[in-house]
């Protein structure tokens, strides 16, 4: 249903049950799936592909070239997945040369006035709470929850079932399943509380507990951390994420937690 005040490019591919508010603009090669919701004043530009189910607040914009100085216009996307709640004025780009594409998965929450640069790839029941801005390339994990008001530094990685506190400002990369706070980001604990809720056991929170008291707790730096793991407790498949996203770090992992 399209109101008479929004305009659609001839060329862009809608389909017949997508709702579309007065004074949308619809670009030309923009593809959206149906049941999504576009609210007033959304502008989506080309390039942007849009799955199903997904609500768009007033004022969004997406698909915009992106803020990156290499940017020289080449081909680009936008690539959002189904069931996406996108709130009011939340900006998302195209990606660069360097990737390619911007990617946002399904069933995700992204609230008011966030901002995904270029080429970041946010996975699926992701929550980016209120002004959360993310630079380019930034990657976001599963489940992570991202608190308002946190800014992320380019290329940085954030795990699956991470926990950040808001007002964060995220330098480096956090590793999977913990809680991130204080300044500067520190490892502040396992998220237990969220882990319960996605039905990991009491016996698997503690097996990812004693993996980060050798990261973080006993005086070790994350190479001899890492070897002592793999060398006594026994392969798990979050033992092994652990692992291998501390060797994949390229912006080293946050600093543990250490009292004033």
């Amino acid at each position: 249903m399209k109101q008479p005040l929004a305009y659609v490019h001839p060329d862009a591919k809608v389909a017949e049950n997508v709702v579309i508010e007065p004074f949308v603009s619809i670009d030309r090669d923009v593809e959206i799936g149906e049941g999504t919701h576009i609210g007033s004043s959304v502008t989506i530009l080309a390039g942007t592909r849009i799955g199903k189910n997904c609500k768009i607040f007033p004022g969004a914009v997406i698909g915009a070239i992106p803020q990156d100085l290499k940017f020289r216009g080449e081909y680009t996307t936008v690539e959002i997945g189904d069931n996406n709640t996108i709130r009011e004025y939340v900006t998302v780009n195209r990606g660069t040369a360097s990737k390619g594409k911007t990617v946002v998965g399904n069933n995700n929450l992204i609230m008011a006035y966030v901002h995904i640069a270029h080429d970041c790839k946010v996975g699926n029941a992701v929550i980016l709470g209120n002004n959360t801005q993310l630079a380019g390339e930034v990657v976001v994990d599963d489940w992570a929850i991202i608190s308002g008001m946190t800014g992320i530094h380019q290329f940085c990685h954030i795990g699956s079932h991470v926990m950040i506190a808001g007002g964060s400002l995220v330098r480096k990369d956090v590793p999977p399943f913990i809680k991130a706070g204080r300044e500067p980001l520190s490892y502040v604990g396992i998220n237990s509380i969220g882990l319960r809720r996605r039905n990991y056991s009491n016996e698997k929170i503690r097996e990812i507990q004693d993996i980060y008291r050798y990261i973080y707790q006993k005086g070790l730096n994350n190479a001899q951390a890492v070897e002592i793991i793999e060398a006594e407790m026994p392969a798990t498949q979050e033992r092994d994420e652990v692992l291998l996203f501390v060797k994949d770090s390229k912006r080293g992992i946050i600093r543990g937690y250490y009292p004033d």
